[in-house]
């Protein structure tokens, strides 16, 4: 895992690059399934190279995301059958509302991140006054 940090955690598409051609020299007679996909979905994961910094970090960082859905799943796994799909979208947003309570660590550089989307994405992003 670290050294697929050091693909994804690049500072540059090139850079990346060198980095994954070092993992497959690593890791590629152990996972070449794992190399081969990186390989064929190269474009399309190296797609958020085209941001600055924090807006990468934001889309490469699964903590928020993997936190979420185990509390969603510690709210579920205990009902063996729900009588509607409703009745499942009713317990998920109660959930998700506890949940949200807990939020409460601001977004590392939120603010400097926010300004960089406002930049990109001015029609989709605003920023408050």
């Amino acid at each position: 895992m670290c050294d697929l940090k050091l693909v994804y955690r690049a500072v540059s598409k090139e850079q990346a690059e060198v980095e994954l051609d070092n993992l497959e020299l690593k890791w590629g007679e152990d996972y070449p399934i794992i190399i081969k996909s990186w390989r064929n979905n190269w474009e399309r994961l190296s797609a958020y190279f085209q941001y600055p910094d924090g807006i990468r970090r934001m889309i490469y960082t699964t903590n928020t995301v993997e936190g979420y859905h185990r509390q969603i799943r510690k709210v579920t796994k205990n009902k063996g059958v729900f009588t509607t799909d409703t009745a499942l979208e009713k317990l998920v947003y109660l959930a998700y509302r506890n949940i949200k309570k807990k939020w409460t660590m601001p977004l590392w550089e939120w603010s400097k991140t926010a300004q960089q989307l406002a930049i990109i994405y001015p029609d989709r992003f605003k920023l408050l006054d």
